[in-house]
Formats: structure tokens, C-alpha cells, sequence
């Protein structure tokens, strides 16, 4: 099984995104990158980190549709959720380390199931 491309998205790429990066970092389910959608961002999102990506994570839904706006194209063929979490921790916070966890989980469990039907379709074909 290939492992996940996992994009988290905040404003700046200060502190919410890297959070989930450094968390996600050693997960052998993902490759992880964290962005921002500000213009002064530590790095900024573009649109070969969305191409990149099988899941878009964003904090809140302003990035949602930031991304949507900067990237119609690319953006309309991966899955982009946002995790409502407010811009209020400071980094790896242990309540925000649990904020990005509980709300990151479901959406990993869905492309991984997403990924097991295809590979038994592509297994069927064969």
C-alpha cells in the first residue's frame, strides 16, 4: 500500500500546520507537508503541493476556499476537508496535538479504505 500524501494547511505555516507535520512526521501511513495559504508564509501552498497531495487537511474553512480560488484546477481531484481549528495554540500544544489527531484520523481511515478498494478493483482487472 502507498503511503499518503497528507498536506496540513494554516495562514502562515507558523503553528497549526507544522503541529500537524511534526506529528504526522514518523507516521508510516503518510508523507507529510505542512503550508500556509498567506502570501508571508514560512512556505507557501502552490500548486505542485497540490498535485503532490492524495488528502488536503486545512485549519479553518478561509484556507478552504483560498485554495480553492488560487487553484480551481488542481484542487477539484483531492480530497479537502477542513478541521475547524481555531488559531489559538501555540506550537505542539498538547490540546491542539489532540485536536489535529482526533480530527485528522477519520479522514486518513477514508483514503486508506479509498486506496484498499481501488488496489481490489486494480487485483480484479488482472
Amino acid at each position: 500500500m502507498n503511503r499518503i500524501h497528507l498536506l496540513f494547511v494554516c495562514s502562515r505555516n507558523q503553528w497549526r500546520s507544522p503541529t500537524a507535520e511534526q506529528i504526522y512526521r514518523n507516521d508510516a501511513r503518510v508523507s507529510v507537508r505542512s503550508r500556509g495559504t498567506a502570501r508571508n508564509a514560512k512556505r507557501t501552498i502552490n500548486a505542485d503541493d497540490i498535485r503532490w497531495s492524495d488528502l488536503i487537511l486545512v485549519m479553518e474553512d478561509k484556507h478552504r476556499r483560498r485554495i480553492l480560488a488560487d487553484f480551481p484546477d488542481p484542487s477539484r481531484h483531492t480530497p479537502l476537508h477542513v478541521l475547524d481549528i481555531p488559531d489559538e495554540y501555540q506550537p505542539m500544544d498538547p490540546e491542539l496535538v489532540e485536536l489535529i489527531r482526533s480530527a485528522t484520523e477519520p479522514h486518513l481511515d477514508a483514503v486508506h479504505q479509498e486506496q484498499l478498494r481501488r488496489e481490489q478493483l486494480r487485483r480484479g482487472r488482472q
